[in-house]
Order: structure tokens, then sequence, then C-alpha cells
């Protein structure tokens, strides 16, 4: 099984390899055509990976269609979350929004797992994906055209080291959860036997941790302390990677795995809307958020993309349960770098 884990790896890694090229190019080009036409082209790009994922029934078709799907993510989370840093210029309710719309992943995890599961098992593979072509077409279709303005330059951000101290922080969080998704499973089969219904729910602990951190911590975070909620998660998430490797049974991993999904919901609640304060404060008039969301989601990309990969090169060598305890120890020792 522990061979398996570098293709599982390069295939989960492959949309994210491709994102992490495309963020960048979406925030220059949103600064030029605005938010709305990214946003469209990130939808169609969707579509077509979902009947991709419908039709094909090779690795090389998953292969591009999870490429596909990279690009379409690229569009919709840069422009996205731009867009909602500029219709909410209140701190305190920018805050409460966005964790609102990040808490909206965690909601398509929780749906998506066990929907895709039972209906693989009813009606087929292609199935779902259908559903997501037809939702794709429905949100192209009533898609509004928003007029936006403003510019934003690269050169100030990359240079502002609370923007980069920000973004390790969401780094190296969220790489605390990619590494799972290549090599859990597999140690899960290898050391705890579960039921193949268990292997089809594992991650639903962490979405919904996930879901209350960004639903319900985001004005919580600005009200002590955006930066002080950060170093806090932080340290859940480093706890939480260190006492995965140690559940003897599959419901042994539901609390470190609920605690794991809470802590990168809460870190990104709090860290996320105040990039876009650090870009108000850099910028006089009318502020464009998609080069600082481009640089939120390059990192994001970076630990979808290197995680997985080094994870499955890894656990051959380390094995899994030294693998996730580095990982937690990295969480524990980035926290105080976020004191300015």
């Amino acid at each position: 099984l522990d061979s398996e884990n570098g293709s599982i790896g390069i295939l989960l890694a492959v949309k994210a390899l491709v994102q992490l090229v495309f963020n960048p190019i979406v925030g220059n080009v949103s600064s030029k055509l605005g938010y709305s036409i990214p946003i469209a082209f990130g939808t169609l790009s969707l579509f077509l990976a979902s009947v991709i994922f419908a039709l094909g029934n090779s690795y090389a078709s998953l292969f591009v269609a999870r490429a596909i799907h990279g690009v379409g993510s690229a569009c919709v989370c840069v422009c996205g979350m731009s867009l909602v840093a500029q219709l909410y210029t209140e701190p305190d309710k920018r805050s409460k929004i966005m964790g609102t719309i990040l808490g909206s992943i965690a909601v398509g995890v929780l749906i998506g797992y066990p929907f895709g599961g039972i209906a693989y098992d009813i009606v087929g593979k292609a199935a779902p994906f259908h559903i997501l072509t037809v939702l794709c077409l429905m949100i192209l279709v009533t898609s509004s055209i928003i007029v936006d303005e403003g510019h934003s330059k690269w050169i100030p951000l990359l240079t502002d080291r609370l923007i980069l101290v920000v973004i390790g922080a969401i780094w190296i969080s969220t790489s605390a959860m990619s590494i799972l998704e290549p090599c859990l499973p597999l140690w899960m089969i290898s050391v705890l036997h579960p039921k193949k219904w268990q292997l089809g729910t594992v991650f639903i602990p962490d979405s919904v941790g996930y879901w209350i951190g960004t639903n319900f911590f985001g004005s919580v975070a600005y009200k002590f302390g955006q930066i002080k909620i950060a170093i806090l998660s932080l340290t859940v998430v480093g706890v939480s990677c260190i006492v995965i490797p140690s559940a003897t049974t599959v419901f042994g991993l539901l609390l470190p795995h609920f605690s794991l999904g809470l802590g990168i919901g809460v870190l990104d609640a709090a860290l996320v809307p105040l990039l876009a304060t650090i870009v108000e404060s850099q910028c006089e008039s009318s502020p464009n958020y998609g080069a600082v969301y481009a640089i939120q989601q390059i990192a994001v990309s970076l630990a979808y993309s290197l995680a997985p990969i080094l994870g499955g090169e890894l656990v051959p060598w380390i094995g899994f349960p030294w693998l996730m305890r580095v990982m937690g120890l990295l969480n524990l020792v980035y926290g105080p770098l976020l004191v300015y």
C-alpha cells in the first residue's frame, strides 16, 4: 500500500500545481478586467472538468480533469475573495462574511464525500458529476456582471513582512490537512483495518471543524485580536497532527481530526480578512484585492501540491506517524513568528 502513496499524491497534487501557476495570472488579469469575467471563466472550467470526470475512465483523463479543475479554482478563489473584500469594507463585517464564505468550502466537503460515495454506489461514477455540470451551467446563466475598479502592485505586498508571515501561516496550516489526503486512508487500511464506509467518512470531522471555525470565529478573531487567535489556532493544529497517529481505532481519529479542521478554520477566519485590511493600509484609493488574494491562493496551492507529493514519498522512509509529528512541530514552532 505504501507504494500507492506516490501515484495518488501526484493525482491529488496536480490540481493544486496548476492552480499555483494560474493564481498570479488571475491576480494580474483581475486588475485589468475586473472580477466578474475571471469568475465566469472559472465556472466554465469547472463545468468542463465535471464533464471529463463523468466521462473519463483512465488515470490520464482524471489527471486532465484535475488540472482543469485547478484553473477554475484559481479564477473563482482569487476573484471571489477579492470581490467579497471589495463589497464589505468594514473590518468586523468583512471578517464575518469572509468566514461564512470560507465555511462554504467545508459544506462542499460535508455534502460531497457522502453524496459522491452514495451516488457512485447506487447509479455509478458519472452521476454526481452530471449534477455538478448542471449546477455550473445554472451559475453561469444567473451570474451578474459586476463592475469593479482599482489596481494593486505586487512588489509592496511581497516585501511586506506581515503579509509574508500571514501567508506562511496559511500555507503551513493547510499543509497539515493536505498531507493527510493521500497518506491517511492507506495508513488506516494497513493499521486500523476500517470498514469501507469508514474510509469514506474519515474526513468529515475535520470538515465540520473547519465549517465551525470559519463561520463562528471571524468576529471573535476580530474582537480579541486576529494575530493572537491565529497563534492559538496553529497550536491546536500542531497538537492535533501529533495526536492523530496515536489513534488505535477509527473512532479515535474523530477528536484530533475535528480539532485539526477547527484550528485551520479559525486561522483562516482570522487571517484571510486581515490581508484585505493590510492592502487598504497600503493603498490610498480604491484598492484592488486581486494581488493579495492571488498570493494567498498561491500559499494554499503550494500546500495542496507539495504536501501530498512529499508526504507520499516520505511515508516509506520515515512512516506516517513521524510524518505527522514533524508537521505538528512545524505548526507549533511557526506560531511565535506571527508576533509582529
